[in-house]
């Protein structure tokens, strides 16, 4: 089976759930001050900004280089990332469609709620959080990573069967950029570990590529952020 000839992954722009919830642990707050499901999260006026950013760095590739295939989680933030970033380029880029299969990682009964609330309603689960580690913890009725792992796996199979020799982008989540390293370059939880410890958590609006033009998907840039503003 061959490959796609290149895979960008772009991180969904910064949204309010990024800003709301760091603040809302930091204060110890039980209340984030959002509500609604994690899939109807928007993206906050930077992280539009930053969409817009992509947009234009898109619009700086030479016309044999611009995606053939767009796809995109179909939470709402990583929808609108795509849509900015397309109206933001001027080009007629390729139409997204969605993929369930590209979803964040999925919390479960903890979805949507601060470390406070998780240790009021959940007190069991903290414990379990760091007795497991970050990567083996599955929340209830949620996910561990391994399971993203399972789902991208058998994305990954589909689209490169179904897109082979095309340039594909992909706009979705933190979880989703990361595993999708776990699963192409078959690392373990230790060396998926040592990339966090060297590059940071996936940041808002970030580019990583691979390159198919091998035969195989090659990691050419992880995470960066160049084409955003200062």
């Amino acid at each position: 089976m061959g490959v796609v000839a290149e895979l960008i992954l772009i991180r969904h722009g910064q949204s309010a759930s990024n800003v709301a919830f760091p603040e809302a642990d930091a204060a110890g707050r039980v209340e984030s001050g959002l509500s609604g499901r994690d899939s109807e999260v928007e993206l906050t006026a930077l992280g539009e900004e930053q969409a817009a950013a992509v947009g234009r760095w898109l619009a700086s590739l030479p016309a044999e280089l611009l995606p053939e295939v767009a796809i995109t989680s179909p939470y709402l933030r990583a929808r609108e990332t795509w849509r900015l970033a397309v109206r933001a380029s001027g080009l007629e880029l390729p139409a997204a469609t969605t993929d369930e299969r590209l979803v964040d990682r999925l919390l479960g009964d903890l979805e949507m709620l601060t470390r406070a609330a998780v240790a009021e309603r959940f007190p069991d689960e903290p414990g379990r959080l760091l007795e497991a580690g970050e990567y083996r913890y599955r929340p209830p009725n949620g996910e561990d990573f391994a399971d993203i792992a399972v789902r991208l796996t058998s994305f990954l199979d589909d689209l490169n069967r179904d897109h082979a020799g095309r340039r594909v982008v992909v706009t979705a989540h933190d979880a989703v950029v990361l595993m999708m390293r776990y699963v192409i370059e078959g690392l373990d939880w230790d060396r998926l570990a040592d990339v966090v410890a060297a590059a940071g958590f996936v940041r808002n609006a970030s580019i990583t590529r691979f390159d198919g033009s091998s035969g195989r998907l090659v990691l050419d840039r992880y995470n960066t952020v160049d084409h955003l503003p200062a």
